[in-house]
């Protein structure tokens, strides 16, 4: 039922936010879309989807605990458009497979503005699952 069309974005946490803009800028041709400093957050463009650069002293940031290391998690989560039907399906379709999701929010993504949950796979990675053109009616 529910169909992976790409990825929207993935979100990269960081102490290095200059480096890791001039890496991302620079080296790879990602130009900044928005910037919203005061929660600590870069978005760049790469292609039709998103990188978020998020610093870990931010708002943002501090939510996902300590800063990465080679024992800590460096990406907060990644998110796929995907279509499947009205949130009541998309629920079902989720509790038959044993996931409980989150609430329904309208996030900011590569596609602007539009409804989102988040869940988690099996190995404790959030995954946020973003209706590309459709917006799941209750």
């Amino acid at each position: 039922m529910i169909r992976v069309h790409r990825i929207d974005h993935v979100v990269l946490r960081t102490t290095r936010m200059e480096a890791m803009c001039a890496f991302y800028g620079d080296t790879l041709g990602c130009e900044i879309e928005r910037t919203m400093a005061e929660i600590g957050l870069v978005q760049l463009r790469a292609g039709d989807s998103l990188i978020d650069l998020v610093d870990v002293d931010g708002e943002l940031g501090r939510m996902g605990g300590p800063a990465p290391s080679t024992t800590g998690n460096n990406m907060d989560h990644f998110c796929l458009q995907v279509s499947g039907g009205t949130e009541a399906d998309i629920r079902a379709w989720l509790r038959e497979r044993g996931i409980d999701g989150g609430a329904f929010e309208t996030r900011y993504g590569a596609l602007g503005y539009g409804p989102s949950i988040y869940i988690q796979d099996p190995e404790g990675n959030t995954v946020e699952l973003r209706f590309a053109g459709e917006t799941p009616h209750h």
